[in-house]
């Protein structure tokens, strides 16, 4: 019998050759061969050759093509120079017509089927176990000894003829400090899966509970711990069970085929892009990928609009990176709200201001370019007139399809919850995510001031329930956008806002948003926001991400979404459309092409190109 840390520093010849003689009584290969590529295999009928070829080729994060072999050819030659593809696994699966019939430690009692069967060599993680140890991370399954954790998501992969699962994932405990050596030392392995598909709470993949794995064994995670997942060869597995072949054959998860080729060898080493982390919640845990490059382009927006025109003091009230952050978690969201409205103008109807409905519509115009479900709530005086804006629009052709309008009255506590959930069930909201705009917040009185330090309150629903009643629900985030600290989410800062802002004592709003984006001017904010998810979207390391890396890049509808972004052509409409409904501006109180006091031409118009030069 041979021990793991010997079997650490041989070749995979030689570890291969102990395998043929079955002198290796270790239950998986992870660790063996440090720094040189492991295979999962997987045995098809000829016939069936063709479609699963397409099938890895559709879903290269978890079915990484190395090699397909001739039929009947035992033998790789590009992967090793010495090896017999039915003596030199671990151990065998055998599937009859999609059942797992049988363990098998040798196929060399089938080489006459064998003779009319392709094998497919595909990625593994275990390869780049080394290069991870590399950069300190520690592996805990290698450390105790154990087969990889691995789990059966929710997640489809594209399907192709007979070829219909869902991807497996392994799972790998990772410091909180050390994600993101982890995901830069994966990130350029692309023949080993690449960097990891999720981080964070399984739940997201459908399923919660780490100690039920599907295959592989129970790892043990220690205190500050992440799960981190990465898309599986095992999925090839489950590939096999679903075209339900007479006859297949593949490796027992975990005991896979080691290769002669280095990693070093296998990877992507001019990858152009760097990727960053970013924890984007806290319940449930989960984290993002994006580039660096990315990352800098939206800090760059967030820059661009956190100018403070109107010397209000706003220079203090800026968070870092909420931007990016914000726009990350409205990346991964499916339904999002958006509210908006401040009645500041209380003597004049319509009482609300052209800040915040353009920088609204702009988000909206892009959330569903990206395919996400929006919905705007405001106040129940305004429903009318905002269905007849958002009508407009798309007449104008700022917008491309309709968003629905709600009402919120709130008339009892559990009104927040019936309005969030289905039923009112937390473990069933009905938005992932919610963003305010320019929306009058509540102030710790519990009334709603303008500016100037008027109650407003009278022309105020209670939206900021859903706000407050969100931080309860796991899976509902929330984001405050505003310019001055008296608007809804901006609760985040109001000690800064007391201190730095106008009035801030009394006006501040005392409602936190779990993101806080401020800019000179709201509506900016809401610009910036559609150009930050833009960029993001057509990021190739945070579009990986955000589909599992399964099925095709989805970079080919970047024209639909750069036809979506905010314009000056698309705002110049929009402004005119508020105009004709008696909107003012918030500060001169008048009906003209400005907002905040701020001429549309050479201010907002500039500022938007401004955006847009960053972003295209």
């Amino acid at each position: 019998m041979v021990c793991l840390q010997s079997l650490r520093s041989l070749l995979p010849a030689t570890v291969r050759g102990l395998i043929r003689q079955n002198r290796i009584h270790i239950c998986n290969t992870s660790g063996m061969s440090a720094g040189y590529n492991q295979a999962n295999v997987v045995i098809l009928n000829k016939s069936l050759a063709n479609d699963f070829e397409k099938f890895c080729q559709a879903n290269s994060g978890p079915l990484p093509l190395l090699y397909r072999s001739d039929p009947g050819e035992w033998k790789c030659p590009p992967l090793s120079s010495d090896s017999d593809i039915r003596t030199d696994c671990l151990l065998y699966r055998k599937y009859e017509h999609g059942v797992c019939t049988e363990s098998l430690a040798s196929l060399e009692s089938y080489s006459d089927q064998l003779k009319d069967m392709v094998t497919f060599y595909l990625g593994c993680s275990f390869s780049f176990e080394s290069a991870v140890q590399k950069l300190g991370v520690p592996l805990r399954n290698v450390d105790q000894q154990r087969n990889a954790s691995m789990y059966t998501t929710t997640v489809p992969c594209h399907e192709v003829g007979k070829f219909s699962c869902n991807l497996v994932v392994t799972m790998r405990p990772v410091p909180q400090e050390k994600l993101e050596a982890a995901v830069i030392a994966t990130h350029p392995m692309n023949k080993s899966h690449g960097a990891p598909v999720h981080i964070g709470s399984p739940d997201f993949l459908g399923f919660t509970d780490l100690q039920k794995t599907d295959y592989g064994e129970t790892v043990q995670m220690h205190p500050g711990d992440v799960p981190v997942f990465w898309a599986c060869g095992v999925t090839g597995v489950e590939a096999v069970i679903s075209c339900k072949s007479p006859l297949a054959f593949t490796h027992s998860p975990g005991c896979m085929f080691i290769t002669d080729v280095k990693n070093e060898d296998a990877s992507d080493l001019c990858a152009k892009e760097a990727p960053k982390v970013v924890q984007i919640s806290s319940d449930p845990l989960h984290y993002s990928l994006v580039s660096q490059r990315t990352a800098e382009k939206i800090r760059s927006l967030e820059e661009i609009v956190g100018i403070d025109p109107g010397n209000r003091g706003i220079k203090n009230l800026l968070m870092k990176d909420e931007l990016l952050k914000c726009c990350l978690s409205l990346s991964h969201a499916k339904s999002i709200l958006i509210t908006t409205g401040f009645p500041t103008h209380y003597q004049q109807v319509p009482p609300e201001e052209t800040d915040g409905p353009p920088g609204a519509l702009a988000m909206a115009a892009m959330l569903q370019a990206l395919g996400k479900k929006v919905a705007i709530v405001t106040d129940g005086h305004a429903i009318e007139m905002n269905k007849k804006i958002v009508q407009d629009a798309i007449e104008q052709g700022v917008l491309k399809k309709t968003v629905p309008v709600l009402s919120y009255k709130g008339e009892t506590p559990e009104c927040a919850m019936k309005f969030l959930c289905e039923n009112g069930d937390p473990a069933a909201p009905r938005f992932d995510h919610l963003v305010a705009i320019e929306r009058a917040g509540r102030a710790s009185d519990g009334n709603y001031y303008n500016a100037k330090k008027i109650n407003i309150k009278h022309l105020v629903d209670p939206i900021d329930d859903l706000f407050v009643a969100a931080q309860t629900v796991p899976g509902i985030s929330t984001t405050g956008v505003g310019d001055g600290g008296n608007e809804l989410g901006t609760g985040k800062v109001k000690e800064a806002v007391k201190k730095y802002v106008l009035n801030g004592e009394t006006i501040a709003c005392d409602v936190a948003a779990d993101f806080t984006v401020f800019a000179g001017v709201s509506n900016w904010g809401g610009y910036a926001v559609s150009c930050a998810l833009y960029l993001l979207n057509t990021c190739e390391i945070h579009e990986r991400y955000l589909r599992k890396a399964v099925g095709f890049p989805k970079l080919s509808e970047k024209e639909t979404w750069a036809s979506s972004l905010p314009s000056v052509q698309k705002e110049e409409k929009l402004l005119a459309i508020l105009m004709n409904h008696g909107i003012r501006s918030g500060v001169s109180g008048i009906v003209a092409m400005e907002v905040d006091g701020l001429p549309f031409y050479n201010t907002h118009s500039d500022m938007i190109k401004q955006l847009l030069e960053v972003t295209i």
